[in-house]
């Protein structure tokens, strides 16, 4: 009985971190972080780098997203939209939080050093910035973009892994993954904005108003097809990756169309779902273009 009630236990605890880090959002820097890994390596990179580049960018997003959720505890407890969260609602202790940030950037700190040394060195780096991106809220509207950037080091360090080198390629395709987590991000915003304004949060709702937030989120967008396309062109891809491409850019304009602030679950779709799927459909086209097509 005793076994059991502990079992119980650690599930539910296993659960409620897998909550509190959105562990599902890995399918916005993952399938990204794959592509630049396959064109890195011109296939299939070895067992050892796929291994501790998954486990890399595990450590590094779960940790990222716990010490989020840390330094915007209260906030999150004054916000109505947020205040369900485990550390408003004391589901999870603070210090339970520390820990599991400590232990998830401990892991990403070995992982990197498993893949070569050029990752050993950036990893602290990394965790500088994917810690920062929590506080630019407080004094810049520019923080869905430095949110982007944070999420795009993904592809980039998937890349480093491979080859242990700098190249254009994976900072083209780390901003197209900016452009388009910072463009998605602002939409989200919209939910926040008469409450980022009494307490002082920065966000481009909030200082430009919701039309102007939105026609930028738009332009971000834009701006990232135009970049999958200058991929098409720099690296001579197949007609399966401008497929891919083409069902994003619809699935990217039903996004906009359905956007309605005042519907949490219209949002959270136009937010999260169909962005899920933009990158699983980009990664499977790239994928069968990759090694079926070009």
């Amino acid at each position: 009985m005793a076994i059991l009630n502990i079992c119980k236990t650690a599930g539910l605890k296993f659960k409620m971190f897998s909550e509190l880090v959105m562990f599902s959002h890995t399918l916005f820097s993952l399938p990204f972080a794959i592509i630049s890994m396959v064109w890195a390596a011109g296939g299939w990179p070895s067992g050892h780098v796929m291994i501790w580049g998954l486990i890399a960018l595990i450590g590094a997003r779960n940790g990222a997203n716990a010490f989020n959720r840390l330094a915007d505890r209260t906030f999150d407890k004054q916000n109505p939209r947020t205040a369900h969260r485990h550390l408003p609602q004391r589901l999870l202790a603070e210090k339970e939080v520390v820990v599991f940030v400590i232990v998830n950037y401990a892991i990403f700190i070995v992982a990197s050093g498993m893949l070569n040394l050029l990752c050993l060195i950036l990893s602290p780096v990394a965790i500088v910035l994917i810690s920062t991106y929590s506080y630019t809220k407080r004094f810049t509207f520019l923080s869905h973009l430095y949110l982007g950037f944070v999420i795009a080091s993904a592809p980039i360090g998937a890349w480093f892994a491979v080859t242990g080198n700098i190249a254009f390629t994976p900072f083209v395709i780390g901003t197209v993954v900016m452009l388009w987590i910072a463009g998605f991000d602002i939409i989200y915003g919209t939910q926040d904005i008469e409450f980022d304004r009494r307490h002082g949060l920065w966000s481009i709702p909030s200082f430009f108003g919701l039309e102007n937030a939105l026609r930028i989120a738009k332009g971000l967008h834009f701006i990232m097809i135009m970049l999958l396309l200058f991929l098409y062109l720099w690296r001579d891809l197949g007609w399966m990756y401008l497929v891919g491409i083409g069902i994003a850019t619809l699935l990217l304009m039903t996004e906009h169309k359905i956007i309605k602030p005042s519907n949490r679950k219209l949002m959270k779709v136009a937010s999260y779902n169909l962005n899920q799927v933009i990158s699983i459909v980009i990664l499977l086209c790239t994928l069968i273009d990759f090694f079926y097509v070009s």
